[in-house]
């Protein structure tokens, strides 16, 4: 039942990806040229969508975080670090440039390919050998850590 309810709650984040037009690059990637400002071109819709997501993650956190234990694990996976190191800054920003050229960010793109454009593959097919290549250079500097501290 758990996985069925899980399902459910993906589909309606990906249906509200759609309506949003967040599976739109051309959306996005208008939400993001602030130089179109000026030109009348700049689209701001997407900024409710994001202030949506804030006001619903704001609450959301506060309330799921009162809860002894989640719905369907054993516990809360949180972050317990706040040391800011160079994975914390370039991870983000490799994420950032990705969204500003391509137009999509990982939830709406597996969205888009249901319209079948090859941007959308093209994109979920990038992200998924980035995605490889982060746990291989992870897994390698873990083994790095490992042995030097090794006597």
């Amino acid at each position: 039942m758990a996985i069925f309810i899980q399902l459910l709650i993906g589909l309606v984040f990906g249906l509200g990806l759609v309506v949003a037009g967040m599976s739109n690059p051309a959306k996005v990637l208008n939400f993001l040229d602030f130089a179109a400002i000026p030109a009348g071109t700049w689209d701001g819709s997407l900024a409710f969508v994001l202030m949506g997501a804030i006001a619903v993650t704001f609450v959301g956190y506060r309330w799921v975080l009162k809860q002894s234990r989640p719905l369907f694990g054993t516990g809360f996976h949180v972050p317990t670090s706040r040391q800011i190191n160079a994975r914390i800054l370039i991870g983000p920003a490799i994420f950032g440039i990705g969204w500003g050229l391509a137009g999509f960010c990982p939830g709406p793109a597996f969205t888009a390919l249901a319209s079948g454009k090859p941007a959308a593959f093209s994109f979920v097919g990038s992200m998924l050998v980035g995605m490889l290549a982060a746990r291989w250079l992870s897994s390698r500097e873990s083994v790095g850590t490992l042995s030097a501290h090794t006597p």
